[in-house]
C-alpha cells in the first residue's frame, strides 16, 4: 500500500492511499478514507457516474450548467464533462486538502480533469451555498455526492439540507426544468418525502454492482428530482 496523502481535517484525518488488487498486482487502486473510515475507490464507481449521466439524460438540451457538490475522486464531474450538453461544470468542495490533491496530480482523473477548460473547482461547502436564498447563479443540474447518506452524514451541518424547506430552497438554485440528484447508499424515506413535497417529479433508482472489496452485491441509491 502507498499512502499519497494523510491530513488533518475538519471532519478528521483523511487519507488518500493507493494498493495492488490481489488479482491483478499490477493493477493499483486509488482509495479515500477518512477517520479510517472507507470513503470511495476507484474500483467502483457505477453509481458516482450514473449521479450525472442519468440527471443529464433526463434535461437533454444543450449548454447545460452543473454544480456538483462534493470532488471525491472526480468521477462525476468526468461523467458530466463527457456530456455533449454540458456547457460548465462547477465543483464546490469542503476540504481544500482534496483540490491540492487534483490539482497536484494524485487522483486518477488528475490530468483529464485539469485539462479541461468546461470546468471549475471552487472551495465551498455547497449545504450552506444552496441554503442559502441570495441566488446568483442557476444551474440546469445539481449533483450532491457529500455524505454517505442522508441519516449518516460526514459532520451534522448538512441535516437541514434534506428537509423540506432546505429542498425548497436549493431548488430555487435550479433553472426551470432542472435536476436536483441525490446520492445514498441507503434509501431513506423521510428524504423521499421531502422530496415529492418540493417537486413535481421524483425518482429513487438502485444502482446495483458487484462489490469485488467483499466479493457481494451492493446497492447505491439515486434521487432524482424535476419540477416537470
Amino acid at each position: 500500500m502507498k499512502i499519497l496523502a494523510y491530513e488533518e481535517t475538519p471532519l478528521g484525518v483523511l487519507c488518500l492511499r493507493q494498493r495492488c488488487r490481489p488479482e491483478a498486482p499490477d493493477s493499483w487502486l486509488t482509495e479515500i478514507t477518512l477517520d479510517h473510515e472507507f470513503l470511495m475507490s476507484s474500483l467502483h464507481t457505477d453509481s458516482e457516474r450514473a449521479l450525472a449521466s442519468l440527471a443529464l439524460e433526463r434535461l437533454g438540451g444543450v449548454e447545460r450548467r452543473v454544480l456538483i457538490g462534493g470532488l471525491g475522486l472526480g468521477y462525476t464531474a468526468q461523467a458530466a464533462l463527457e456530456s455533449s450538453v454540458v456547457e460548465s461544470v462547477v465543483v464546490m468542495e469542503f476540504l481544500p486538502q482534496v483540490i491540492d490533491w487534483l490539482r497536484g496530480g494524485l487522483l486518477p482523473l488528475s490530468a483529464t480533469l485539469m485539462a479541461e477548460s468546461r470546468l471549475s473547482v471552487e472551495r465551498g461547502d455547497v449545504y450552506e451555498y444552496l441554503l442559502d436564498e441570495t441566488v446568483t447563479r442557476w444551474f440546469d443540474a445539481i449533483l450532491i455526492d457529500v455524505d454517505h447518506s442522508p441519516d449518516d452524514p460526514l459532520d451534522g451541518s448538512s441535516g437541514r439540507f434534506y428537509t423540506e424547506v432546505g429542498l425548497r430552497s436549493a431548488a430555487r438554485h435550479l433553472t426551470p426544468g432542472g435536476v436536483l440528484a441525490l446520492w445514498s447508499y441507503a434509501q431513506h424515506s423521510p428524504t423521499w418525502e421531502s422530496l415529492r413535497s418540493v417537486f413535481k417529479r421524483v425518482e429513487s433508482i438502485p444502482i446495483t454492482y458487484f462489490n469485488q472489496h467483499v466479493q457481494e452485491d451492493y446497492t447505491d441509491w439515486l434521487y432524482l428530482a424535476s419540477d416537470r
